[in-house]
């Protein structure tokens, strides 16, 4: 046996299948999440129809799994470092089956929003599970393109999506099916994966810095890497932060405003976008009648695979040569240059081509930079007893502000036009870009240099020596 730690031999250890399963495992949550979360703005187009909404119910669906989310996302996250990763993991994705197979059942819109509210709470609860596990199985040359690759499967769920609702719509398929189709078919990627995470092991940093239990976790890490990492049963310093003492540290603080005030800011101007994005083209194709919302959703996939999609992997493979903060500030940039142009350009909403180009190069940055940077960089500045703390609180306030974005920017659109709404996002975009300053850059460094967390654990275990051997002087005295 290799005389390396566990978390050592993880830093250090090539890239094998153990890492593509764990991809796999952890990426099929993000292609339902992102499935579930978009597809909803397609869906309530035909559900506010035939149930008669008005533009306030229609956006309380849109927006319900969101507000939901954020209760998953905190919820969920603080119960992984309290009781342990494994013990967790596969929960969410069964409340998101549920969730989803109930809403195509729904009768009214009272119990689509109890459902959708289940739904959320599921996926809310995926972000810090999948993104912590993988970080923490990763090496450190390559942390950030196999977190990426995980969320890069929301780009696959997405496009699915379109093509779901696209081809129900062309069948020609009755209305009241086709969204009921639209909405239960979200469970099957999340079904197919139950099984596979609940035989996923706990995550070997956890049970060597948190359980102190170095000896399991380098023998669980050699079985299920097949051999290819192997260490020792090294004793490492534990430590487990309650959340008061997590919350009452500064440095954790400041990272804390820089994790979730800019995903916060970032998932305003995205969701409220990407959801009412069908709303959107439509305003700019100023068309009528029974065809013209296909026509904006294959505009739409069309803008999506394009722009967006390699956006998702182009990040994921040169985010670590770049750096996962550099990137961040790259995406943040870009993608308001491209709202504020959408607003200040005279006409260009009412002119499909540029608008399409602009929208495009607003979807590129987005994925070329916060939409993938936020959910890698929330699980990389926190120590491992806090890590999917901070991450759920991330995830759950970033979501928190696309119920926001949801709810609000058709709202916004209808009092100021695309171009208005689109100026507001660009505003949202300077913010994620100052918050982001805050944040260490992780690229290309252990996670204990990132979060000092080894540092913070020997100081809290030599204070608990001097403490234990002043009480024993005191007793001889």
């Amino acid at each position: 046996m290799s005389d390396r730690s566990v978390d050592a031999a993880l830093d250090e250890a090539p890239l094998s299948r153990f890492h593509t399963r764990s991809i796999f495992v952890a990426g099929m949550g993000f292609f339902t999440d992102a499935y579930d979360l978009f597809i909803i703005g397609t869906a309530t187009t035909l559900i506010a129809k035939q149930w008669g909404l008005s533009s306030t119910e229609t956006g309380l669906i849109n927006s319900i799994t969101l507000l939901s989310a954020f209760f998953g996302a905190v919820i969920l996250g603080r119960l992984a470092d309290v009781l342990g990763r494994k013990r967790t993991y596969g929960l969410e994705a069964g409340l998101m089956v549920l969730g989803a197979v109930a809403s195509a059942f729904s009768p009214s819109l009272i119990w689509l929003l109890v459902f959708r509210f289940i739904l959320g709470l599921g996926v809310g609860g995926d972000y810090p599970m999948s993104a912590v596990l993988m970080t923490e199985y990763a090496n450190v040359r390559s942390r950030g393109r196999l977190v990426g690759l995980v969320f890069s499967m929301q780009a696959l769920g997405t496009v699915a999506g379109y093509v779901v609702a696209l081809a129900l719509l062309s069948a020609g398929v009755n209305h009241d099916l086709a969204w009921r189709l639209m909405l239960g078919l979200g469970a099957v990627p999340a079904a197919a994966v139950i099984y596979l995470r609940r035989k996923m092991p706990e995550s070997p940093r956890y049970r060597a810095r948190v359980e102190g239990d170095a000896a399991t976790a380098a023998r669980d890490l050699k079985a299920y890497s097949g051999g290819v990492v192997d260490a020792a049963a090294v004793a490492e310093p534990t430590l487990r932060l309650r959340l008061g003492q997590f919350l009452s540290n500064r440095t954790y603080l400041l990272y804390l405003l820089g994790t979730a005030g800019s995903w916060f800011v970032f998932d305003y101007a995205y969701y409220g976008n990407s959801v009412s994005a069908p709303l959107i083209v439509k305003s700019v194709l100023g068309k009528h009648g029974a065809h013209v919302l296909t026509e904006a959703i294959a505009l739409q996939l069309i803008v999506f695979t394009v722009a967006a999609v390699p956006g998702y992997y182009l990040a994921s493979f040169f985010m670590d040569r770049i750096g996962h903060k550099r990137l961040q500030l790259i995406g943040f940039t870009f993608m308001g240059l491209a709202f504020l142009l959408i607003g200040v350009i005279p006409g260009v909403t009412h002119d499909v081509l540029p608008f399409l180009v602009l929208f495009g190069v607003s979807y590129f940055f987005a994925e070329f930079g916060p939409n993938l940077t936020t959910f890698v960089l929330a699980a990389e500045v926190y120590p491992t007893s806090a890590r999917s703390t901070g991450h759920g609180l991330s995830a759950g306030i970033a979501k928190f502000g696309a119920f926001l974005g949801v709810f609000i920017f058709p709202i916004v659109k209808s009092a100021f036009g695309v171009g208005g709404a689109l100026e507001f996002s660009f505003g949202m975009a300077v913010l994620g870009l100052l918050v982001t300053l805050v944040l260490p850059e992780p690229a290309q460094r252990s996670l204990d240099d990132v979060t000092g967390e080894l540092k913070l654990a020997e100081a809290a275990q030599e204070y608990l020596r001097r403490a234990s051997n002043q009480q024993r002087m005191a007793g001889q005295d």
